[in-house]
């Protein structure tokens, strides 16, 4: 029923002839927003998850706290994250880590996993994450485990449509589900008209039950004002009343956080006169060190006695363009009133939060995650990879070789980055918007056919290739881009393949360099600087950020001119 967290290697350590050998990665993140705010004794980063971790979802048990992401195709699924303290985090795997309990093999990139919640039913000592997976024919699914450590059960697929679905334990031992759906037939108002409905569930069978569904919030706060996309519903039990927390706004520039009160968990729901209660659209764009789009949140006690709200919103480089995608972020928040607020969570951000009382931060040490500036060196010695790297629409086992003296091996796909179907590329995110990726790569194209290099993807129609190939007998460096599925390559010159060459991608806010070294310590840049714009969310559309891969084909359509 369950799997154990680890990382299988496809070939068992083999070599296979003429594959790409990659033998280093060493990313470096380099804002300025860090070195002009560096940390003192008791303070910490916000965000805590850089980079394309959206739509956090948190639970506690005892000490022990577990916080989920969406992953969309990515592959494996839900990342998963544990503290003790809220500031120092370990990712200890995925929620959705094999084909049995993930089917986005033949989806878009922003397709698959949506908006998983995570919850601790103490009634029966079990964990649950319920979340809606587009793909595989599943729906909303819910899998449950004793031991987050230990693996997830196969997916429950769950009666009922829309998406966005949270499950609440009550202290009695009954449970709910709420989910963002469509309002009733004939009954949609306007565009982005939605309701959060909740329904029964039986614990013994995991199912909702049949016909107790029934709305709870129609359109949002006010209906009158046709509120859009009020989603990602949570309720919390406090001094025997229930609270009901959903994101209204959609996930861009009108994003919020509201709040409703009822003494029953199926309502009425009656908002809060303040809504809503974290919110940054209506500051400032010109705003320095400028957050947006906060919303889609969850809610905790923390170690201090104090309540946390986890939520997503993004970093704009400055031309306002959102390449390191919705990140986890986490704020304070103040329920000593009858409502929760979040504390400085209606004015802008700041990059840097006080710890809790009594807690160190650690971040970047000891196996944590780290935070803020920082550089991430993988020489592929471990049989175990960081869970950081990932792969698309299908397990990185199947491609991957870690060899036995050391670097990555990629058995090529016939599968080129522009299809949906699953790729032969691993990937890390991008965490920063000033940063750089630098891989030695090992590898003698056979034929035109064959490509291996980097990836700067948003998405199957927007991305970037930087990769050799051959034509006639000789072996070329190309840049290729891709807007809106049409392709051009930008840049190629001959490349001497008998040593191992280095290939860089650099980023600076909106200007990305692709370069390459021969001797190891010189590099030319090949082509001129080119926009990141097409690895932009608000360009590409979609709801990831950019992934950086190491990536190889053997169905290249790059033709070198």
């Amino acid at each position: 029923m369950f799997s154990t967290v680890g990382f299988a290697q496809g070939s068992k350590g083999k070599k296979v002839k003429n594959a790409p050998v990659f033998s280093q990665v060493v990313y470096q993140g380099d804002d300025k927003v860090y070195n002009e705010n560096p940390l003192k004794a008791g303070e910490f980063y916000n965000p805590i998850l850089q980079g394309c971790y959206p739509d956090p979802a948190i639970t506690r048990k005892g000490d022990d706290y577990f916080l989920v992401c969406s992953s969309f195709a990515m592959f494996p699924g839900v990342p998963i994250f544990h503290s003790k303290d809220l500031v120092n985090w370990t990712q200890i795997g995925h929620v959705l880590d094999r084909t049995s309990q993930l089917k986005v093999q033949d989806t878009g990139i922003s397709a698959g996993v949506y908006a998983p919640a995570i919850k601790y039913n103490p009634n029966n000592d079990t964990f649950y994450m319920i979340t809606t997976q587009f793909a595989g024919g599943f729906g909303n699914i819910i899998v449950k485990t004793k031991d987050p450590f230990k693996g997830w059960s196969d997916p429950i697929k769950l009666k009922f449509d829309g998406i966005d679905p949270s499950i609440f334990f009550d202290d009695n031992g009954k449970a709910y589900v709420v989910h963002n759906d469509a309002p009733n037939k004939g009954e949609e108002l306007y565009n982005g008209h939605r309701v959060i409905k909740i329904w029964e569930y039986d614990v013994e069978n995991d199912q909702v039950i049949s016909g107790t569904d029934q709305i709870i919030v129609n359109g949002g706060v006010d209906l009158s004002k046709k509120p859009i996309w009020i989603e990602a519903p949570h309720i919390y039990k406090k001094d025997g009343r229930y609270y009901l927390m959903c994101a209204e706004g959609g996930t861009g520039d009108w994003h919020s956080e509201v709040i409703f009160v009822s003494d029953s968990p199926k309502g009425p729901y009656i908002p809060a006169p303040s809504n809503p209660i974290l919110s940054q659209r209506y500051l400032n764009h010109n705003r320095k060190n400028m957050i947006d789009w906060a919303g889609h949140a969850d809610l905790v006690e923390g170690p201090d006695g104090k309540y946390y709200g986890v939520f997503l919103a993004i970093r704009p480089n400055e031309k306002g363009r959102v390449n390191i995608g919705r990140e986890t972020f986490i704020l304070p928040v103040d329920w000593s009133g009858e409502f929760p607020v979040f504390e400085n969570g209606l004015i802008p951000m700041e990059p840097k939060l006080k710890t809790p009382k009594g807690v160190e931060n650690k971040t970047g040490k000891d196996g944590y995650f780290p935070n803020g500036n920082f550089t991430f060196t993988e020489n592929f010695t471990s049989p175990q990879l960081d869970y950081r790297w990932i792969g698309l629409r299908g397990p990185r086992e199947e491609f991957i070789t870690v060899l036995k003296d050391g670097g990555l091996q990629i058995t090529p796909f016939p599968v080129n980055i522009k299809e949906v179907k699953p790729t032969s590329t691993l990937f890390h995110r991008q965490q920063h918007s000033n940063f750089s990726f630098t891989t030695t790569l090992k590898y003698i194209p056979k034929s035109e056919k064959d490509l291996a290099g980097i990836t700067c993807v948003q998405s199957e129609r927007f991305n970037y290739v930087f990769g050799v190939t051959k034509k006639d007998k000789d072996f070329y460096l190309v840049l290729e881009r891709t807007e809106r599925g049409r392709s051009k390559v930008l840049a190629s010159t001959k490349i001497d393949v008998k040593n191992p060459i280095q290939l860089q991608v650099k980023g600076e806010g909106d200007n990305y360099d692709f370069s390459y070294s021969t001797d190891g310590i010189n590099f030319l840049q090949l082509g001129n600087t080119v926009s990141g714009d097409i690895l932009s969310t608000n360009v590409a559309g979609g709801f990831t950020g950019c992934l950086i891969g190491l990536y190889a084909t053997s169905e290249n359509d790059i033709l070198v001119e």
